[in-house]
């Protein structure tokens, strides 16, 4: 049996997400010309909020299982460039049974530059861990 891998990007979407975790920053625009979207004149200053480290998280969906739906696997979140590479990756790897995230994340780190997770802290827990998924 040919057990096929694919990542499924499930976030975070949430704006909050990033600002709970302190990773954005507010920056000061000057207009450099009227905008009708916004209701301001060339030469206004307005303030927008910018994420500084965009993270990306969902799973890896699992095909060639017995299970008609597939299967999956959580993955927590990663620096969003990790995310593409690994998920680019995934879809040319191949096994005969199921590996762990673990697992492939060990081959992968073995040919390409070790993925950046995001560190959660002892007072923001990793959700996953708290749903013991």
């Amino acid at each position: 049996m040919t057990i096929r891998y694919s990542t499924n990007w499930m976030g975070p979407i949430s704006l909050n997400w990033y600002r709970d975790r302190g990773l954005t920053t507010v920056k000061t625009v000057v207009l450099d010309r009227d905008s009708v979207v916004l209701g301001r004149k060339a030469g206004e200053t307005y303030e927008i909020e910018e994420i500084i480290t965009r993270y990306s998280c969902g799973r890896i969906d699992i095909l060639g299982t017995d299970n008609p739906h597939g299967d999956e696997i959580n993955v927590p979140p990663m620096i969003d460039e990790d995310w593409h590479r690994f998920g680019d990756w995934l879809e040319t790897f191949e096994t005969d049974d199921v590996w762990t995230l673990d697992q492939l994340v060990e081959l992968y780190e073995r040919h390409h530059a070790k993925i950046n997770w995001f560190a959660y802290s002892k007072t923001l827990s990793n959700p996953s861990e708290r749903s013991g998924a």
